[in-house]
């Protein structure tokens, strides 16, 4: 049986070509499989917004964090013949900590990420993309290279497509390594050569982006689910998330962590956070008891382990007080300390930081300045206090852009579930012996040795 035979049982679009003892498939093992029916479909008999269509009542939400609806995304860019050159970007530069599902993607199944922007870029009417790789992932740049030179050899990129007038050109491009580029408009100014700063919006890429022009930025899992919905219809995609959300699809989750088993697995959207972890993740090393967890990433705040019973959609995490964010969740078990996994994130979020706007780069050092000292048991008085406005003054509407937003999410959760970690290590630096918190005083002067005794007489 065929690995797509295979796989039509479990109903797993994005991984059914995936088998990591084989490895990847080259062109003409992917185009046996179905590889490059989308594009021959949408090439030759759909118009752009017909697959805009698909995708919109598909209802796809973009898988990089955000969960904005990608039909809709796609639908405020221009179109018609007098729109002018416009850009598809994937944003592959997967630098959130404890995430690395893109990377699965791309290393085990380049072909899919190739045909997903050629038929992306036909949708939107782009004649060039990049693929805007992290840089420390030199596999999946070699494979998605080799995967792009067997596509235009075979004429599925390039001027012509399939033998009609429209064409499209993709290239690899890998950044230096900043986590601020998975941002949309910072990615975009690193791809042009300039300093990865955020830019203000609106104007949004859609309308003045890469070099001025319309640009559509999606992450590499919500492109790879682009071919299938043009293959199976709208209405498939819908339901393969059981009725666990009403959300469409499939969702690559994840765990990292202290957990049995760390990994990623296709599941329909909506799966309990409960099934991620004790089913597919082997439950809590050890046999140690979960103290908390982060839904999908640093920039999302901490869960308790009664919320474990939650789909791991956007919609519900976010009524949980947290964000699913990339949904490959990180697990913190009883023995961790919630300062010291805090710390740890804030250090992280400070050094990434562009130094754009003041609040982000000076108050993410003040952050991990305070923090460093609470966890060495030094924190002094009015310190929790100071970490709460911190919570605010980073807060959204405070920055030029999301990143210390987001770096304060973990850290608000923690005050907020957590608090007395936080106190206890206030309490140490009351309780230190007077020797250590304190200088020992001088040795009395013969002057003030002679005043005191003739005041004792």
């Amino acid at each position: 049986m065929s690995r797509a035979a295979k796989d039509a049982q479990y109903q797993k679009p994005l991984t059914r070509l995936i088998d990591l003892a084989a490895g990847p498939l080259d062109l003409a093992g992917y185009e046996a499989e179905g590889g490059y029916t989308a594009l021959k479909t949408a090439v030759k008999t759909l118009q752009p917004q017909d697959i805009q269509s698909k995708v919109k009542d598909a209802n796809l939400r973009g898988r990089g964090g955000a969960g904005f609806p990608t039909g809709i995304k796609w639908s405020l860019i221009p179109m018609g013949p007098n729109a002018g050159a416009k850009y598809l970007v994937c944003n592959a530069d997967e630098m959130e900590p404890g995430t690395f599902k893109d990377r699965l993607l791309m290393e085990q199944s380049p072909h899919q990420l190739v045909e997903a922007m050629a038929v992306a870029a036909y949708a939107i009417g782009a004649n060039l993309g990049y693929i805007f790789l992290r840089g420390e992932y030199v596999l999946c740049a070699e494979r998605l290279n080799k995967a792009i030179a067997e596509a235009k050899a075979k004429h599925y990129l390039g001027k012509n497509i399939l033998g009609g007038e429209w064409g499209f050109d993709l290239y690899v491009h890998t950044g230096a390594g900043r986590y601020i580029c998975g941002e949309e408009t910072a990615l975009i100014n690193s791809l042009e050569g300039r300093r990865a700063n955020p830019r203000a919006k609106p104007p949004f890429p859609q309308i003045a982006g890469l070099w001025g022009r319309p640009t559509i930025v999606n992450n590499v899992e919500t492109l790879c689910n682009i071919p299938h919905i043009v293959n199976n219809g709208a209405d498939w995609f819908k339901a393969l998330s059981q009725g666990k959300s009403k959300d469409g699809g499939t969702k690559l989750y994840g765990c990292s962590g202290l957990s049995n088993k760390r990994g990623v697995w296709e599941l329909p959207i909506g799966t309990s956070a409960r099934e991620i972890l004790e089913v597919h993740a082997g439950g809590m090393k050890g046999g140690r008891k979960l103290k908390a967890w982060l839904p999908g990433g640093a920039s999302t705040d901490f869960l308790l382990p009664e919320h474990l019973d939650l789909a791991m959609d956007f919609d519900t995490i976010s009524k949980a007080g947290s964000r699913m964010g990339t949904g490959l969740i990180t697990v913190v078990n009883e023995d961790q300390s919630i300062v010291a996994a805090v710390r740890n994130l804030e250090e992280f979020m400070a050094r990434e930081s562009c130094g754009w706007c003041t609040p982000c780069r000076d108050g993410l050092p003040w952050t991990v300045k305070i923090m460093r000292a609470i966890e060495a048991g030094q924190g002094q008085a009015g310190d929790i206090d100071t970490l709460s406005k911190l919570t605010k003054w980073l807060g959204p509407g405070r920055t030029f852009c999301a990143h210390a937003p987001g770096a304060m999410e973990p850290l608000q959760s923690a005050l907020k579930y957590f608090r007395s970690e936080f106190e206890a290590g206030m309490l140490s630096c009351k309780l230190r012996a007077p020797s250590e918190s304190a200088p020992k005083p001088a040795a009395p002067t013969p002057r003030e040795t002679a005043k005191a005794q003739s005041v004792n007489q």
